[in-house]
């Protein structure tokens, strides 16, 4: 598909929404996020509290292996979400989709929150949680392809590399404030009471947060490139095999920009933590207070990327930002060698790299789909990244650092996925400004 290929949408799609409606839009597509990223967090952060809960008491290591487990394969089963919940959104509309998974996503993790441990139900208790976990995957698997697809078609097309870059900020309030209800619950309660019930309170509290997006999802209308669709008889019926057919280099495109986001996302996010204690030597309290300043530096360069490649265009802003990923990786894990100061300066530095891309990639996938085909295509290129290069890095980065034993393992690592990112960069056309409604959109394909 190339620039002439766009024609000038429907008036419908034209139209501008006003500030009110945006409002509800950017909450509509980011609260889900929200949730599914605060589950996230309080499950990683809670997983000792929830092995002695959920697996027989006797051997810690194996009961906190065994949740870590289930959490991977949560992500594994992601892809499978992708691919009913994509063509689903591409069939039946984005808001339909978007309500559909924050209620499942939402109604497991209060499931989760009132859930009997294995000292009542016995085996019950931990086969009940694989269950409910998976249930998040598949949700969880829907999520971002329905939550970037409306953005993207809600937001002005002056304003959308701002309006999708709310899709992150989502991401990293929830994993912020997962996080920091963590935190209280560790300083305002006994271990036994944490034990006992304590763990609950993340879920419930993620209850009701559900309840509210399904309220605000339901109620706003489907974004106008889909009514468009609706309006022209276009709905497309095979979204995937149209997918397949049609628009496999988009696919491929969005997938190597989304290992370039996925790898530094858990490598600085996540992983970043494990690394200071482990083999830095740092406190974790230090570790813990960069990961949080990393983040909340994230919610304002998020959105000034996202605003800043609407003005200068999605190519120089990623583009910028996988070279620098390339060229400052190993430097950066060098200058962590160093001492704290050493690691701060290289944390925010990756930080603020990742925050770059963070603001850029939803946006320039989406804009890349035709509209017939959108939700398919980011959901499946979001998940299998996902699957293959998410969850894997905390693995991957110790088993690396066991075999060659070198603590600079990370920064080749994060080389890889920049040059992953960079090969589908270049390969890609400048989309900032352009309609997202297309001539194949309105060519009845399927016939």
């Amino acid at each position: 598909m190339t620039a002439s290929d766009a024609s000038p949408a429907p008036e419908l799609v034209e139209q501008h929404a006003d500030p009110a409606a945006l409002r509800r839009s950017v909450a509509a597509g980011a609260v889900g996020v929200f949730v599914h990223w605060f589950d996230w967090a309080a499950y990683a952060y809670l997983a000792g509290t929830i092995a002695s809960v959920f697996f027989p008491a006797g051997d810690s290591t194996a009961g906190l292996l065994a949740v870590f487990g289930v959490f991977a394969v949560s992500f594994g089963i992601r892809p499978i979400g992708a691919l009913i919940f994509g063509p689903l959104g591409d069939k039946i509309g984005r808001k339909r989709t978007l309500s559909v998974v924050i209620f499942v996503m939402s109604g497991a993790t209060l499931v989760i929150g009132l859930l009997p441990g294995y000292s009542t139900i016995g085996i019950a208790a931990p086969i009940l949680l694989v269950l409910l976990r998976l249930l998040q995957g598949l949700a969880a698997g829907g999520e971002f392809g329905s939550a970037a697809s409306f953005l993207a078609e809600y937001a002005p097309r002056r304003r959308r590399g701002f309006g999708v870059s709310w899709l992150e900020v989502g991401s990293l309030l929830g994993s912020l404030a997962g996080s920091f209800v963590f935190l209280l619950l560790s300083i305002g309660l006994t271990g036994a009471q944490l034990a006992s019930w304590g763990w609950r309170v993340p879920f419930l509290i993620a209850a009701p947060l559900g309840v509210i997006g399904f309220v605000i999802r339901s109620k706003i209308e489907d974004t106008p490139e889909y009514r468009a669709l609706e309006a022209t008889d276009n709905v497309p019926r095979s979204p995937v095999r149209e997918l397949f057919r049609r628009n496999k280099k988009q696919l491929l495109q969005a997938a190597g920009l989304m290992t370039m986001m996925h790898v530094p996302f858990y490598a600085v996010l996540t992983y970043l933590v494990t690394y200071e204690t482990d083999y830095l030597g740092h406190s974790s309290g230090s570790a813990a207070a960069l990961s949080t300043v990393i983040s909340l530096v994230g919610l304002v360069l998020v959105p000034f990327f996202g605003r800043l490649s609407d003005r200068v265009g999605r190519r120089p802003v990623l583009i910028g930002a996988g070279g620098a990923l390339f060229v400052l990786a190993i430097p950066a894990y060098l200058l962590m060698r160093t001492g704290l100061v050493g690691t701060w300066i290289g944390g925010l530095a990756l930080g603020a790299i990742l925050a770059a891309i963070l603001g850029t990639y939803a946006v320039w996938s989406a804009e890349i789909f035709p509209t017939r085909t959108r939700q398919s295509g980011l959901s499946i290129a979001y998940n299998l990244t996902a699957a293959l290069f998410a969850g894997t890095v905390p693995y991957l980065m110790t088993v690396l650092i066991s075999a060659t034993g070198s603590t600079l393992v990370p920064g080749p690592y994060l080389m890889v996925a920049a040059a992953v990112g960079l090969l589908a960069a270049f390969s890609m056309r400048e989309t900032a400004g352009t309609p997202l409604l297309h001539k194949e959109d309105l060519e009845h394909p399927e016939a």
